[in-house]
């Protein structure tokens, strides 16, 4: 049988996310389902491969990615990936059905198994990245959606609060990661991971080793909360309990070890990573023990003993052996397994108790004894109980610690019983609620959940008592496989016996066993552990403090800078804006003096009297908008005909179209735009005085440097096309746009072929920007007092009477009969569609289409207003952008899964019966994504001010009175 494509294993998650978002919030059944059958899919996926690396191979994938940059999109599974992988998808699968029963009808389930997904996918990414670049990326997806994930219940404020923070800390981690990650591709030339594994003692001996180092450490002990940054851990707990299960047992916060493993090969081995890796690891194992002893809540104490266990694995790792590797590997799946059951459990007794405070549950085991004994065995083998799988890999713990100190230096095998007592008494004070009378005072009545609810936990617990009992028969093969994928060579014998006789590691056990449960005792009766608050000696240690202080330390500090240079009038940020056109142009040319001459002779005396037109209109419409903003607006659209003008004049009527049509559509969003805009004209019965000297002064300025600005600029461009031109750029596209592109329209076939990925965030961009305005403007409510009255209507207008575009038409202030601009929508339509068929090989396209069709539309609106538009047309702007986007990214794709690069397009000739021979270009796709994103980016901008104007004319017609500002706000 064929094997199926390893990618899957990363899409699958994704497509299901897609899905899943899809559904109804109404039912919690159907988003599990979808969510379960792709997990399922993809786990199958994962385990059939197996057998080849089981064989010593290594399945490896490579897609096109950035072919120019060498960086290609490598899908790479190993015994490592394998094993991460499986943790990923098989805890995933028995979360996802564990929070079917969880999850109130309330929540919004299909959003939540959105968020599930994508965060699965994101860790699939980085687990099976082949291109450290490419593993980057992913890492960071991991953390964006892991703060959705635990910011889940937005109206919780801790949610929030914990969201903000695990994003904070890891993503500024993600960063030092990506700037480690270009240390290393330089270092080695290459950034594939094979290649940096290859490599490790040429990386060990470069001078940049150690800031590579220290980088890549900042990345992987940010995402597992070691020390210093294990205080964003506990604050997570304020999502989902099934969050929590998948997030901080096989998930995000494994992540971290993932990749200290990953590349332990290339970067390990050294005095410095020891010291680092090491270090940062034995101060966590420490402080996330002995806090987690003192916490009340039960998720709050699991979360400080995930931060010591992880900080148990980052000592194997630091230790840097061969079987300190191996027993980090056994660690990390021993964890996830029992840490999984726990938090599952915890979530458990609070969905059927209302509770998860430890200082008021007890005696659970009376009414709830299944789940009583499912959390006691899975809280002894986080103790490290004999005959669990936890007493295995820390029995490993324990004899590397010996090992590494030997005979002389004990102080890393006293840290490690240290870190064993305290597991010992945090592990009993989580099962202490299960101990004593039941308590009368509970929210709710405890009791057994259903049963599928529980069935996550009893396969988990299955697992710790069969490794532990069974070890080399359960996990043996795994463990090899993916122990030799990370040594190699090195790879050391080892024994995973139940029974290695009576050793040191055996003893070290023992006595973490005895002094843990001998200090829970003392705790017990000489600290009531119920009555404190907080943690013993080490509370001033609030890493959590120090987060909230630096960033409102920077916060303050953005907030100084804003109020010293920033100002929210549009007047001095034009001014600093056009001051920086002058500067820059100096900075960069130089000589300034040595462009190349103007041959003013070669200039046509018609293209200068249009250029001499467009100015004037430019210096009219900055005279004119002291006054009159209509007037002004006019004179602007002047200076846009010249352009478009312009464009013709030199062979450009592509520019030309879009340019003309670009003015039209902005004209009249701009005279929406001017309703909004403070009053400065006053009926003529006031006089206004002269302007003071400041204001001619200031008047005066602003134009020298808008005319500086704008020669500078133009003398940059100049110096940059005239002095020393390389070879055209143009003739390439000109001589590939037909053979290439499929094309004979060189900007059409640019944009859409060549360019396609620029034009795809473009339309992307512009996109954004309509949905931003359309969100910030239907929530806004502009005063009455805003509302200009233009000085030539003052004594004309009744401001009681609505003056609405429709309104306008009855009372003849529109010319033209209402019938005739009707008419014009079919035809600009047809018009829209001739220019967009045309596009690809004759002036046209899906830009200058959609700007026709968006006016057609506008003209509607101007005839009837919006409401008439909605509800004939049946406009919905949204749909049209996402269609639109839907369009574009589908072309891209669908090229990508047919072997090319993303965006290559295909050109087809069909011949049909009626219509000849057809040219039908897969841009043609592309295209129709542009025409659609850009009518709905319009419409939706139209109608998010217009509404606004006509809310602007109901209040005024609510008024009682004209408001005329003062004299000094004319001036």
């Amino acid at each position: 049988m064929t094997s199926l494509p390893l990618i899957l294993l990363v899409l699958l998650p994704f497509a299901g996310a897609i899905i899943s978002a899809c559904l109804p919030n109404t039912s919690r059944n159907r988003p599990a389902a979808a969510a379960g059958v792709f997990t399922l899919a993809a786990l199958i996926i994962a385990i059939s491969k197996f057998d080849e690396l089981g064989a010593g191979q290594v399945v490896l994938e490579r897609y096109e990615w950035l072919p120019l940059f060498g960086l290609d999109f490598i899908v790479r599974m190993d015994g490592l990936a394998w094993l991460f992988s499986i943790m990923v998808l098989g805890i995933g699968l028995l979360v996802i059905l564990y929070a079917r029963y969880y999850m109130s009808k309330q929540d919004p389930v299909a959003r939540f198994y959105a968020y599930m997904l994508a965060f699965m996918g994101s860790m699939m990414g980085v687990v099976l990245s082949g291109n450290l670049i490419q593993l980057v990326v992913f890492w960071e997806l991991t953390s964006l959606t892991s703060f959705l994930l635990i910011g889940y219940w937005q109206d919780s404020n801790d949610a929030r609060r914990g969201a903000r923070m695990a994003f904070t800390v890891t993503t500024a981690g993600g960063l030092c990661l990506l700037t480690g990650v270009l240390i290393l591709g330089h270092i080695v030339g290459s950034y594939e991971l094979d290649a940096v594994l290859a490599a490790g003692d040429q990386i060990r001996a470069h001078s940049l080793y150690l800031p590579a180092l220290i980088l890549v450490a900042l990345g992987a002990l940010t995402k597992s909360a070691q020390f210093p940054f294990h205080f964003w851990l506990p604050h997570a707990m304020a999502a989902p309990t099934p969050v929590s299960a998948y997030l901080h047992s096989a998930t995000m916060v494994k992540a971290g070890v993932f990749l200290l493993i990953r590349l332990w090969p290339a970067l390990g081995g050294t005095p410095e990573w020891t010291w680092l890796i090491g270090g940062a690891g034995v101060i966590t194992l420490l402080l996330g023990s002995f806090f987690a002893i003192f916490q009340n809540d039960m998720k709050g104490l699991l979360a400080y003993s995930t931060i010591s266990h992880l900080g148990l694995i980052t000592v194997l790792l630091g230790i840097g052996s061969p079987l300190s590797v191996v027993a980090a590997i056994f660690h990390v799946m021993n964890h996830a397994i029992f840490k999984a059951s726990l938090f599952m459990a915890v979530g458990i007794i609070d969905h059927e108790t209302g509770t998860r405070d430890m200082r008021v549950l007890r005696g659970l085991r009376r009414a709830m004894p299944v789940t009583a004994a499912l959390a006691i065995v899975a809280s002894a083998s986080m103790a490290g109980v004999p005959l669990l799988n936890g007493f295995l890999s820390k029995e490993m713990f324990f004899a590397e610690t010996a090992h590494v100190g030997g005979t002389e230096d004990w102080k890393m095998s006293y840290a490690a019983v240290a870190m064993g007592i305290f597991s010992v008494a945090y592990s009993l004070r989580f099962i202490s609620v299960f101990f004593g009378q039941l308590a009368k005072d509970l929210p709710q009545e405890p009791h057994e959940p259903v049963r599928w609810m529980r069935f996550p936990v009893e396969c988990l617990v299955v697992l710790c008592i069969a490794v532990g009992v069974m070890p080399e028969r359960v996990v043996g093969d795994i463990l090899a496989v993916a122990s030799s994928s990370v040594l190699g060579a090195a790879m050391p014998a080892y024994d995973l016996a139940i029974w290695h006789g009576f050793n040191l590691a055996l003893g070290m056990s023992g006595a973490a066993l005895v002094l843990g449960a001998l200090l829970y005792w003392v705790l017990l009766r000489r600290h009531d552990l119920r009555e404190r608050t907080r943690v013993p000696v080490l509370h001033r240690l609030k890493g959590a403090q120090a987060y909230e202080s630096t960033m409102l330390a920077l916060s303050l500090g953005a907030t100084w800078i804003i109020r010293l240079t920033g100002t929210r009038r549009l007047q001095p940020q034009l001014l600093v804006l056009m001051s920086f056109m002058i500067v820059v142009p100096l900075l960069l040319v130089d000589p300034w003096f040595s462009l190349p001459p103007v041959n003013l002779l070669n200039i046509e005396p018609l293209f200068a009297v249009l250029w001499l037109i467009g100015a004037a209109c430019a210096a009219g419409a900055a005279y004119k908008a002291k006054y009159h903003r209509l007037a002004a607006l006019s004179m602007v659209g002047g200076t846009g005909i010249v352009t478009a003008i312009t464009f013709v004049w030199l062979s450009a009527p592509d520019l030309a179209l879009t340019q003309l049509m670009v003015e039209t559509v902005t004209t009249v969003l701009i005279l929406l735009g001017l309703r909004w805009l403070p009053p400065r004209l006053v009926p003529k019965v006031l006089k206004l005085t002269k302007a003071p000297p400041s204001t001619w002064f200031r008047r005066s300025r602003d134009s020298l440097i808008a005319v500086g600005g704008g020669l500078g600029i133009a003398a940059a461009s100049y110096a940059v096309l005239m002095r020393s031109p390389p070879p055209s750029i143009g003739e390439f596209f000109v001589l590939r746009a037909l053979t290439e592109g499929g094309g004979s329209n060189v900007v059409n076939v640019l944009l859409v072929d060549f360019r396609g990925f620029d034009t795809l965030g473009e339309v992307t961009v512009l996109s954004a920007v309509a949905l931003t305005v359309y969100a910030l403007l239907r929530r806004f409510r502009p005063a009455t007092e805003s509302i200009a009255i233009p000085v030539q209507q003052a004594s004309d207008v009744d401001p009681t009477k609505d003056q609405a575009p429709a309104a306008q038409a009855r009372h003849g202030y529109l010319m033209i009969p209402a019938v005739y601009l009707r008419l014009l929508l079919p035809v600009m339509g047809v018009m829209a569609a001739y220019f967009f068929m045309r596009g690809h090989n004759l002036p046209g396209g899906g830009f200058v289409a959609g700007l026709i069709f968006a006016t057609a539309l506008i003209v509607q609106y101007m005839v009837a207003g919006t409401d008439w538009v909605e509800s004939h047309l049946r406009l919905r702007p949204h749909r049209w952008i996402s269609w639109g986007l839907f369009c574009a990214c589908f072309t891209g794709i669908g090229a990508w899964f047919l072997g090319y690069p993303f965006l290559t397009s295909h050109t087809a000739h069909l011949d049909l019966p009626v219509l000849g021979e057809l040219h039908a270009p897969s841009a043609f796709m592309f295209d129709l994504g542009v025409f659609l994103v850009v009518v709905g980016s319009t419409m939706l901008t139209l109608v998010a001010l217009a509404h606004q104007s006509l809310r602007s004319h109901r209040l005024a017609a609510d008024a009682t009175r004209v408001t005329i500002p003062p004299a000094k706000e004319i001036l």
